[in-house]
């Protein structure tokens, strides 16, 4: 029985056939003929039940947590498997399990699935990985993405994404539901953390670097993973602010800037994609076929398998009312595009598709579509190879080099944006109170999916690791630190103080729970800064959170304001060492600080909203990170003042460091599209490098433009590169140039 997959596959691989190699043509051929005979030797039921994913908490008896060992129902995971054929298993029930607990799971669901049904179709695990293996206890724990993001260096998300995927192979798990191209335009949304921010090349590079970390050249290598590019799409912007509520996009928009990163992603070969839980004018896009169909699969090209959000196929029924039953909400869903549904609790997904096939209301050509794509990536994985976790892996998983990588990468996000009279670094010799609500916790360090769910679990997180107050009184010693837990405290131990470090922001959270209606910081920590500022000592504030926080009426009351944003696991030392003088920060805002709660936007504002300056006007944009050194840059300089549309577009300038201390600076690229036959961005990032200088060192730093860089969707929604004046401007220095 052949399904439209073998035509959609053999087109691409015949069509790709002259610049592959024979023995991956090969390869691709067998993995085909092997997925065909499959296909015709399953029933109905076995092929529904591939594109069934249920979580953990169905197959076990128990939870686990610190009191109480999870424990895993044998006897209902046969029953999955072998009565329902449940092609995918997902998550945790409560936190995090050893790795030496996830190979007993794996190797059981595994044993059952090839020794005790007639397909014998491995099961592919899949987890949310996204900043580490964060539900695997003891993981190597990176800064979160939006952190990443302010690194400026795509060379350490890829790092992470290796070291994920090795921890997560040795963990026994094979997929990740990860990375989030989202675009962190809404910084009220409660995921904005798990972004790379606002910024469309920033994402791509980033979200690319990512993919290619993880999956390396071969995702069915012992120490590689299958991605998740999530959300596809539109999820991010919410136009109230809300986790899972409709967005409001222009088909322009959505091309222009919502898009892009997850074709690159597509282009590097992730085969695995999360639908957006919410919708998009009025179209929740767990049903459009246009978006899962026409551009994601036709479109853009991609091979691989579309998985949906937790429960989102049953809402099309519940709670978007776009389905009259359940079973319509199945029907539509899978007849739109949906490969495999995350149900996640019970088997009414498979009951229903079931129904829906025998009775002729879904077309067998498109389950063999589905399932094909699923078998697709089981393959792709490695797991029809070998299914099983490998201990010998345990002894690459977190190495004291992934510790000292995520060092490196806690030390490089953290971004200073304000620093009056040179107030840090601080002396070492300094009588230091620290304070504030983020002082003396690390999971306000790392955020949400960490070791729980909502990350907030404070007693399971590694005592070896510091929060801020233990890393700094590592830094000057017990005696040089006074810490006050409460305002009160804080006020009266401010006289006996050189200087206040308050470390300020969020408690973690993760989705829905962490709706907010005020993007204001909390009025509790306002009153603190207000009220140390009566002591007169100079006040530095730490702001550790997933989003922005308002905080324009406590600016002039501090001396310098350290955006650790989520660091990590490494964050509490990384603070230190910035705050002391030991690492020279070096991060840029991946988003615009907003100055007020209802006047945000983001920094390719359109040329109309210049008009009010107090809306455009952020606290701080992005981009902006300070340093304990000084750059100045010279000879900006393109190859040509005017080009083709098809010519590359070369750009050099020069960079001195001109201060004392060796600094690393991003150098940013940035373009304008002066007329447009539709409004053009006030400028755009189009390309950047991060470079390291010596005091007094000099660089020349070289960039290349593509010609697609110009292009955007004009009136009628193609793409196009319009003739006319541009302006390249790199930090103050600009150059002009025209395109014929």
């Amino acid at each position: 029985m052949k399904g439209t997959i073998f035509g959609l596959i053999l087109l691409l691989a015949l069509s790709a056939y002259k610049f592959m190699p024979e023995k991956t043509v090969l390869k691709e051929e067998v993995m085909q003929d092997k997925i065909e005979k499959l296909l015709s030797e399953m029933t109905v039921e076995e092929k529904v039940g591939q594109m069934t994913q249920i979580t953990m908490q169905s197959i076990s008896k128990q939870p686990g947590n610190l009191d109480t060992v999870h424990m895993i129902d044998t006897a209902v995971v046969r029953e999955a498997i072998t009565k329902y054929h449940i092609g995918s298993f997902l998550n945790v029930w409560q936190m995090a399990y050893s790795k030496e607990h996830w190979h007993d799971i794996i190797n059981l669901i595994q044993d059952i699935a090839l020794n005790e049904t007639k397909v014998k179709i491995p099961v592919i695990y899949g987890i949310d990985a996204i900043h580490g293996v964060t539900y695997t206890l003891g993981a190597t724990l990176f800064p979160q993405a939006i952190s990443m993001a302010a690194s400026r260096n795509p060379e350490l998300v890829k790092k992470a994404g290796e070291i994920t995927a090795i921890e997560m192979r040795a963990s026994g798990i094979p997929w990740n539901f990860n990375p989030v191209l989202g675009m962190g335009r809404e910084p009220l949304w409660p995921r904005f953390w798990e972004t790379f921010g606002e910024d469309v090349h920033l994402t791509t590079v980033m979200g690319r670097n990512y993919v290619i970390g993880q999956q390396g050249d071969n995702m069915g290598d012992p120490d590689r993973v299958a991605t998740c590019m999530k959300h596809y799409l539109g999820y991010s912007v919410p136009k109230n602010g809300q986790d899972r509520t409709p967005a409001w996009i222009p088909e322009r928009m959505v091309r222009d800037i919502f898009l892009p990163p997850f074709e690159e992603a597509v282009n590097q070969g992730c085969l695995t994609v999360m639908v957006n839980s919410g919708e998009i004018n009025g179209i929740p896009t767990h049903s459009d076929s246009y978006l899962l169909t026409e551009v994601l699969k036709k479109e853009l090209g991609f091979k691989g398998f579309i998985v949906s959000d937790w429960e989102d196929i049953e809402r099309l029924h519940t709670r978007d009312m776009v389905a009259a039953t359940p079973k319509e909400a199945v029907k539509m869903a899978v007849m739109a595009g949906m490969d495999m549904s995350m149900v996640p609790f019970d088997y009414s997904f498979y009951e229903l598709l079931v129904e829906l096939v025998k009775d002729g209301e879904v077309p067998m050509e498109r389950i063999d579509d589905a399932v094909g794509r699923i078998l697709y990536v089981k393959m792709k994985v490695g797991l029809f190879d070998n299914p099983y976790p490998d201990e010998s892996m345990f002894n690459k998983f977190a190495t004291k080099e992934f510790t000292n990588i995520n060092k490196e990468a806690a030390a490089e996000v953290l971004t200073l944006v304000k620093n009056e009279n040179d107030l840090l670094p601080l002396s070492k010799d300094a009588k230091v109170l620290v304070t504030g609500p983020n002082a003396n916790k690390l999971s306000v360090l790392n955020g949400g999916w960490t070791i729980t769910w909502q990350g907030d679990m404070e007693e399971a997180y590694p005592h070896e690791k510091n929060t801020v107050l233990e890393a700094v009184q590592a830094k000057i010693g017990t005696d040089n630190v006074i810490y006050a837990a409460n305002t009160e405290d804080a006020v009266k131990s401010a006289g006996d103080a050189d200087v206040i470090v308050a470390c300020l922001g969020e408690a973690p959270y993760c989705e829905t729970p962490g709706n907010i209606n005020n993007l204001a910081l909390d009025s509790k920590q306002i009153e603190l800064v207000h009220k140390l500022s009566g002591s007169g000592k100079p006040i530095v504030l730490v702001m550790i959170q997933g989003r922005p926080r308002v905080m324009n009426e406590i600016v002039d009351k501090s001396g310098a304001i350290l955006v650790a944003m989520l660091p990590g696991m490494e964050g509490g030392d990384a603070i230190a060492d910035v705050l002391f003088g030991d690492n020279n920060p070096s991060g840029k805002l991946p988003f615009s600080y907003p100055k007020y709660v209802n006047g945000y936007t983001t920094y390719d504002y359109k040329p109309i909203e210049e008009f009010d300056v107090n809306y455009v006007t952020p606290q701080w944009t992005f981009g902006h990170g300070l340093s304990y050194t000084t750059f100045k840059y010279s000879d900006l300089k393109l190859d040509k003042s005017d080009y083709s549309k098809t010519d590359e577009i070369k750009v050099s300038v020069k960079v001195k460091n001109t201060g004392k201390r060796a600094g690393k600076e991003a150098v940013e690229v940035y373009l304008t599209d002066l007329f447009g036959t539709v409004t053009r961005p006030v400028k755009q990032l189009k390309a950047f490098d991060k470079i390291l200088l010596k005091p007094g060192e000099e660089k020349t730093v070289y960039f290349s433009l593509k010609s697609d860089a110009l292009a955007f969707y004009g009136r009628d929604n193609k793409k196009v590169i319009e003739p006319g004046e541009f302006k390249v401007t790199v930090s103050n220095l600009s150059q002009s140039f025209t395109v014929n």
